[in-house]
């Protein structure tokens, strides 16, 4: 029990009857009554009018191969199975969502939705329909970038950079798209976080914005907008456990989605990324007290590579980056979203700190380097070797393959089906044959050209050491 004296006690019942009689400004403008038809009709659609033109239904067609069932084609296990027998091919459709960003026709969507599509079609929310193609695939962002055959005149979106043009945590937002097939849809809600690094859908790392709007399967590749109508982002996942919306959804926020654009509009294919060349950790509450700092923050430095352009700029294995173009860093997948966003041919400053001193620099943005070149070579002959197409390491090569950084030596870069059976993998990094070790694939090649049967090859993959050892 907690007992008050009278003096306190009576000071605290002045302090609350004020507090009663007089409600802060807040309490009264949040809880005041709609004034007039006007606030009671307040609504999001002209927004929605304003945007959702630009939000088009995307339906794709796969083909896909499948392994036929080694009792096709038997009379005996037909009889039985009938049409249930398993068939060598089989057409998946996808369904999803994509946004219109130039008037000529290029839409933006997620590469789950059409990677690897033989047929992609697009539907306007007047319902016309487009053929579309791919112009730029990415799937390291899970972004695409189409074209719609004969197009013109269209509505587009106007994107807005979440972090360079002022919008906060809280913002109202709304989520346009093509949820389960149902057709075009809007739910509303807010930002709910600026900056978040997670698991991308295709396995890789990536840096999203966070809102609460309900995304659900077919939202993929849809717009998330501002109260302006506005491109935020593209919608891209969810959190969820039952495959529903909880309110924890992903957007890839709309700065990505203007290099991405750019560079699709230049003739690219591919998205060409700056290298940063390093790896790191966030800086947590231990590591910021034994590096002198006041708060954590940042990204402390673990690993850098020689040619790195950071190294170039004067940055060393311990340092921390704190900012790249006065936005803050604070994980490896928001240092390459950075970048990325930035693009080849600019120039970053780069805020960091170095045995405890504030430090800036400014660097080259560049891509990884073909250094040393690969030279790719083609295994022949009767070997367990031979269909195997091996090159050197680069880094460049490296981060095709998403090797670790520093990564060299000779790595399989195409593996035809009776090497596959041998047990080697594309990425697989090969160290030694018959104890004698490999230094290039020039040598990789003499080898298994005029050296004896490989009966034991040692390789490397996923960061762990193994033998494969083969009989004549």
């Amino acid at each position: 029990m907690t007992i008050i004296a009278p003096r306190r006690a009576g000071l605290l019942a002045l302090a609350l009857a004020a507090a009663w009689t007089a409600p802060p400004a807040w309490a009264e403008i949040a809880r005041r009554t709609p004034e007039g038809m006007a606030e009671i009709q307040l609504s999001f659609s002209p927004v929605v009018k304003a945007a959702a033109p630009a939000v088009v239904n995307i339906y794709a067609r796969r083909v896909v191969t499948r392994r036929p069932s080694p009792f096709a084609g038997n009379p005996f296990f037909e009889r039985f199975f009938g049409q249930a027998m398993p068939q060598g091919r089989r057409v998946e459709n996808a369904l999803g969502s994509g946004v219109i960003v130039t008037g000529d026709g290029l839409v933006v969507t997620n590469h789950h939705v059409v990677g690897d599509a033989s047929e992609i079609r697009a539907v306007l929310a007047d319902r016309r329909e487009f053929d579309a193609e791919v112009v730029l695939s990415d799937p390291e962002s899970d972004l695409v970038v189409l074209r719609l055959e004969g197009a013109e005149n269209l509505p587009a979106l106007e994107l807005r950079d979440p972090e360079s043009e002022g919008v906060e945590v809280g913002d109202l937002v709304l989520a346009i798209g093509n949820p389960f097939g149902v057709g075009q849809t809007v739910t509303s809600g807010i930002v709910s976080a600026l900056a978040r690094s997670r698991a991308a859908p295709g396995g890789g790392a990536g840096y999203y914005l966070q809102t609460d709007a309900a995304i659900n399967p077919g939202n993929s590749g849809g717009a998330l907008v501002d109260m302006q109508g506005r491109l935020l982002g593209i919608n891209t996942a969810i959190l969820s456990r039952s495959g529903g919306s909880i309110g924890i959804g992903f957007a890839v926020p709309s700065a990505l989605v203007r290099q991405v654009v750019a560079q699709a509009e230049a003739g690219r294919s591919t998205l060409a990324r700056p290298w940063s060349g390093l790896s790191g950790q966030p800086v947590d509450g231990a590591m910021a007290e034994a590096l002198g700092m006041a708060s954590p923050e940042g990204l402390v430095i673990s690993k850098i590579h020689p040619l790195s352009p950071f190294a170039s700029a004067g940055l060393a294995r311990g340092d921390v980056i704190l900012a790249v173009d006065g936005r803050p860093v604070g994980t490896q997948a928001e240092l390459e979203f950075r970048l990325a966003a930035l693009g080849l041919g600019e120039t970053a400053e780069v805020a960091f700190l170095s045995g405890g001193t504030a430090r800036a620099a400014s660097l080259a943005l560049a891509s990884a380097p073909e250094t040393p070149a690969r030279d790719p070579r083609a295994l022949v002959g009767r070997t367990p070797l031979g269909g195997l197409t091996v090159a050197n390491l680069n880094p460049a090569l490296a981060h095709e393959l998403g090797l670790p950084l520093g990564t060299e030596g000779v790595a399989v870069v195409e593996v035809a089906r009776p090497t596959g059976r041998a047990g080697l993998r594309v990425g697989d990094v090969i160290r030694a044959i018959n104890g004698r070790d490999v230094a290039n694939a020039a040598q990789l090649e003499r080898l298994a050209r005029k050296g004896p049967y490989p009966e034991e090859v040692r390789i490397e993959r996923g960061g762990r050491h193994g033998v494969l050892r083969f009989r004549r």
